[in-house]
């Protein structure tokens, strides 16, 4: 279904409410969108950014709806196939289309969809392309999320087109943001999976785009910000340096000693006014853990002894603390064993990259005793503290 933005302006891109599962690893609750946009200038037309090749034939849909004879230029902001992987399909519709990227862009294009060189026509920062009364602007947006990202802007019109940035995974039938509680939900689901190894880049992105002047922002997933300042003061939130006086603790238990032991921490936590997030490792999904660990001032994983080390669940609990860098200061372990092993290593190890300071763990054979809780409450006390330095 093609809507009508403004004069000469649509959308012409694909909902996909249905899909649960993105790169066979994010879960999408609410769904995506692939959105694409047509821009007719008076001279030239544009498309910016296709459709993933599982709804093309939406997107044929409705160019063919509109009846459009020529696009002169589809502009790829971003090359993962997602927005790319139609492109084929829009060259073989209008030959005389040509890819307007930047250079990093156009090699990766080559690489995943085989485009040729003369398919191309390849620009550089804040260069202007003109469409006959309407001129499109390039920004380089390098690391959100991918090195060859980049931003268009619309400039008479005044709309930001930010690929991934500032989208969210939320698929309705309207056009334009009218839940902000619901859309700033997945947004923050969105950045926490995707933005936040790049916290550092998107925060310098967000300062340049805080300098155009914008009547709306259309991401490539969700839907398009009218009022636009909740999103932008969420992402300067999230970018900050800030921490919430939170704990996420995460943890898995096979045979109860460990869960116990989370149970009991938990309450310590929350008795000395923490906010406490709790998550068990075989329910909880990457959005909730990511969202969690955009605020969360400390994090603690507890994990029963499998085979001498961690529990392959808090194996990969660590290592997605490692791969998406929080702002996170403090980290902690808590756990059960039978007879020995390497826990404290192995995750030790897999967090040796990471900012965060480690706090001493609490290790613990088989069921807890007195003595044991008294080392947890101490822990706590010990995360109190350094959150009261934190202020």
């Amino acid at each position: 279904m093609t809507e009508k933005i403004k004069d000469g302006l649509y959308y012409v891109g694909a909902r996909d409410p249905q899909r649960r599962l993105f790169d066979e690893l994010i879960p999408l609750p609410d769904g995506t969108t692939y959105n694409s946009y047509l821009i007719q200038g008076k001279d030239k037309t544009a498309l910016i950014d296709t459709v993933d090749p599982a709804k093309r034939e939406v997107l044929e849909h409705n160019l063919e709806s509109l009846g459009v004879e020529k696009i002169d230029y589809i502009i790829s902001n971003h090359a993962e196939q997602d927005h790319s992987g139609s492109i084929p399909y829009v060259l073989k519709r209008f030959p005389q289309a040509k890819v307007v990227t930047n250079k990093k862009c156009k090699g990766m294009l080559e690489d995943l969809l085989h485009l040729k060189e003369e398919d191309f026509l390849t620009i550089s920062d804040e260069e202007v392309l003109p469409l006959g009364q309407r001129n499109l602007q390039f920004f380089l947006a390098p690391w959100v999320h991918w090195p060859e990202t980049m931003f268009t802007y619309l400039k008479e019109d005044r709309i930001l087109f930010p690929c991934d940035f500032l989208g969210a995974h939320y698929s309705s039938q309207k056009l334009y943001v009218h839940d902000k509680h619901s859309v700033y939900m997945s947004a923050k689901r969105y950045y926490g999976q995707i933005m936040m190894p790049f916290a550092n880049m998107a925060k310098k992105h967000l300062e340049r785009i805080e300098k155009l002047d914008l009547d709306l922002i259309a991401p490539s997933h969700g839907q398009i910000y009218r009022d636009y300042d909740f999103i932008l003061d969420a992402y300067r939130d999230w970018t900050s340096d800030k921490v919430k006086n939170e704990v996420m603790l995460v943890y898995v238990s096979m045979h109860g000693s460990t869960k116990a032991m989370a149970d009991y921490f938990a309450e310590k936590l929350k008795a000395k006014g923490i906010g406490v997030k709790v998550f068990n490792l075989t329910e909880a999904d990457l959005g909730e853990l990511a969202m969690a660990m955009v605020d969360a001032a400390t994090v603690v994983l507890a994990t029963p002894t499998v085979l001498a080390g961690p529990h392959p669940a808090a194996v990969y609990a660590a290592y997605l603390l490692k791969a998406l860098r929080p702002k996170t200061r403090f980290v902690s372990l808590i756990g059960s064993y039978g007879w020995g092993g390497r826990t404290v290593e192995v995750i030790g190890e897999l967090l040796s990259s990471i900012k965060a300071e480690v706090i001493e763990p609490v290790m613990v054979k088989g069921f807890a005793l007195d003595k044991d809780l008294q080392r947890l409450e101490a822990l706590s006390e010990e995360i109190y503290r350094r959150h009261q330095e934190l202020g």
